[in-house]
């Protein structure tokens, strides 16, 4: 667009309307050497309170304006003049600005000058640094018109945000002062069930409870308009900050610093790298990752997501995955992921510098352990690997490229022979060669087989020899927050945006983040009896904990297959083909998706306890660590001994474990524990009271320096009583 540097040729507009506001007027760029290049508009002076009112309606960003700064001149004073000088000068500002009281945010040096404080915004408070504001110029050479300089015509602070209005999902509406304290979790509670689609009706009901137990019953008066701007909130967000994918990512996270733990921009010589963990997730991670597991669900979305999405996951109380972390990055570099883990540790041990965790569970053979072993003190711990997903990718490829049912059997079987050929005596090269010739007629699967994983094979043979395996019970933990990450993401509605990371980035922290939150919050609190049975049964493990042993019928003669008998239908029969491994196949809906199901998992339970079959892998990946740990020293040597302490220590600590896991009485365990000798303190027990007889007895010393303080606190209480 051109720019004038005369307002000369300019028309005046004198809109019909009574009232009218920018949006009706037709503005120029107009720009001098004095002033910066702005929107300029001609109106008739008288109508400036129809354009300021106009302005104050603003549908999407209602508020009032002030007057900032004002000059005046008198007529006559200026011999010479320019056709933009002023006789008249007004800077009118939002109220919600230009100061900023909202958390880091900044104020203004005390004024020279009182404002027109009847033009403020509904209370001081509110104001959220908004930067919209524009001057009037009564003209000098013309008195009877009006110039209008727009220098900002957007409601946003100085990141550029939306601050205050509809829009803003931080906004104090004018009734604020009237709505009662909300808390944190009251508020997370509220807009979870928003988000998980929960009706209004019954949200405002849970909201109204929630306030009433910490404000009392007459608190829940105005909650409806705190919901009901929730709500309004919730659907006019959108994950389009701007148009430009790298732009809008970079204004999410000036806007949610407090959710980023580390953040690298693309460059030609960096790759993008944002790590997301709030202030929710990292309490999670404090409680249930010390001194227990991590897990991590690698290259989610390699294929339809711009960048892939690594999740960090602990487990609970109940031992179900929780998402404590998101990386959004294509890179797998040493150093690139030694940068945000490290970030990651330093956040958490800012909040607990003991913190340590037992174990870290890896997914994928191609993961580098070395920069989770380099993270000192918090990561230096024994590394696991789970077989969740080679499974997984097999079972769905075979069901899918392969019509016959046996065929289906027989090839998944066959598969699962190659891996446990780790720990047996047979080449897998070998059994490889046999089952490559066998099934050669199977040319849809063995063309996607030789493709993805001959090449790769040996490689996650090797893992699984060196790595100890994992069981599957964390294998249907991570599955479970797989599958149910997918859900969320991979919506029809959504397709479309695969592509952008800030819609990825609004799915997580909205949807799924609230999922998660009212799990946990329905079943610490008790309430939302329907969202706890299914947070309870969420993984395939605890489902197949629900099934009572003697639904489970073996094919004795040649331990072929097992049935299992449905709990809704004592008619219906499950059959689990190939029991006894991790390889079984189940024709459930559920196991012909892919997944792990809790019929093939209660049959490996059963199969533990009879001889007849083979010990898990995790089992026999056990046993060869302690078989590999008995064959190491000679014998009558130091070596020796030293291996017989760390397998006792290790073996003390798996007992004590097992123990408080299966006990129903902590107190009975902590009792049971052994003496710990204390310096200076006297000894005492772990998780009991000290006891007289078993505490030193004080020195002189000490008895001096007992009775000097008593005699202190005695001259003190004198002076305080004063003389009798």
């Amino acid at each position: 667009m051109e720019v004038k540097d005369s307002i000369v040729d300019l028309p005046v507009q004198d809109p019909p309307n009574e009232i009218f506001s920018a949006a009706d007027l037709t503005w120029t760029k107009f720009g001098t050497t004095e002033h910066h290049v702005d929107d300029v508009a001609l109106i008739p002076y008288s109508r400036v309170d129809d354009f300021i009112t106009g302005e104050c309606s603003n549908v999407e960003c209602p508020t009032r304006f002030h007057i900032e700064r004002g000059r005046k001149r008198s007529r006559g004073s200026l011999k010479e003049y320019k056709s933009d000088d002023y006789l008249i000068y007004r800077l009118y500002w939002c109220s919600f600005g230009p100061e900023n009281y909202g958390e880091g945010g900044t104020i203004l040096p005390s004024r020279k000058y009182r404002l027109n404080t009847r033009n403020r915004a509904a209370r001081p408070q509110s104001m959220r640094g908004c930067t919209c504001h524009f001057a009037v110029k009564r003209l000098y050479a013309r008195p009877s018109v009006a110039m209008l300089i727009y220098h900002e015509r957007r409601h946003i602070n100085k990141s550029g945000f939306i601050c205050h209005g509809p829009l803003d999902r931080d906004a104090i509406g004018p009734g604020a002062k009237k709505i009662p304290y909300v808390g944190n979790e009251v508020q997370q509670q509220t807009m979870s069930l928003i988000y998980l689609g929960v009706p209004v009706e019954n949200v405002l009901q849970t909201h109204i409870e929630g306030v009433q137990r910490y404000c009392g019953p007459n608190a829940g008066v105005n909650a409806s308009q705190y919901v009901q701007k929730l709500e309004m909130i919730i659907k006019r967000s959108t994950h389009e900050l701007d148009l430009d994918d790298q732009a809008s990512i970079r204004m999410w996270v000036e806007k949610n610093k407090k959710s980023v733990f580390f953040y690298q921009d693309s460059s030609d010589t960096t790759p993008f790298i944002l790590g997301i963990q709030t202030e929710w997730q990292l309490q999670q991670m404090v409680r249930f990752g010390h001194q227990s597991l991590l897990a991590a669900d690698s290259s989610f979305g390699i294929s339809k997501l711009k960048y892939p999405l690594y999740t960090l996951l602990a487990f609970d109380s109940r031992q179900h995955p929780l998402p404590v972390a998101w990386v959004i990055t294509r890179t797998v570099a040493r150093q690139d992921v030694s940068k945000w883990l490290k970030a990651l540790v330093d956040r958490i041990q800012t909040t607990d510098s003991g913190w340590r965790i037992s174990g870290f569970i890896i997914d994928d053979a191609a993961l580098e352990v070395d920069p989770i072993r380099s993270v000192k003190d918090a990561f230096s711990c024994p590394i696991l690997f789970c077989l969740w997903r080679i499974r997984r990718s097999w079972q769905k490829n075979v069901i899918k490229r392969c019509s016959n049912t046996e065929v289906q059997r027989e090839i998944f079987k066959r598969l699962g022979r190659i891996l446990y050929s780790v720990w047996g005596k047979q080449d897998y090269v070998a059994a490889l060669r046999e089952f490559l010739q066998d099934f050669v007629d199977q040319t849809a699967f063995m063309q996607y087989f030789r493709e993805c994983w001959v090449p790769k094979l040996e490689m996650w043979l090797a893992t699984m020899k060196d790595l100890p395996l994992a069981s599957q019970e964390a294998s249907g933990a991570i599955e479970a927050y797989h599958v149910k990450l997918k859900s969320k993401l991979y919506d029809d509605s959504h397709l479309g945006a695969l592509q952008r990371v800030d819609w990825l980035v609004h799915k997580l922290t909205t949807e799924l983040h609230s999922s998660y939150w009212l799990d946990r919050y329905a079943d610490e609190s008790g309430s939302f009896e329907t969202v706890k049975e299914e947070y309870i049964s969420s993984t395939s493990w605890h489902r197949a904990l629900q099934i009572p042993d003697d639904a489970v019928i073996f094919d004795d003669k040649q331990k072929l297959f097992a049935e299992v008998s449905s709990q809704k239908d004592s008619s219906l029969m499950r059959t689990v083909w190939n029991p006894g491994s991790e390889f079984a196949l189940c024709d459930c809906s559920w196991s012909m998706q892919g997944n792990l199901c809790k019929h093939t998992i209660k049959v490996n339970m059963a199969c533990s306890k009879h001889d007849d079959y083979l010990p898990s892998m995790s089992s026999q990946s056990f046993r060869q660590i302690l078989d590999d740990l008995w064959r190491i020293p000679m014998d009558d040597s130091i070596e020796l001994e030293q291996s017989m302490a760390w397998t006792n220590q290790v073996r003390e600590k798996i007992r004590v474990l097992v123990e408080l896991s299966h006990s129903e009485n902590i107190g009975k365990v902590v009792n049971n524990f052994p003496l710990k000798w204390v310096t200076k303190k006297g000894r005492t027990f772990i998780g009991k009271p000290s006891l007289n007889f078993l505490a030193l007895p004080p020195s002189s010393k000490d008895k001096n320096t007992a009775v000097a303080k008593r005699k202190r606190k005695r001259r003190r209480l004198s002076r305080i009583k004063g003389p009798a």
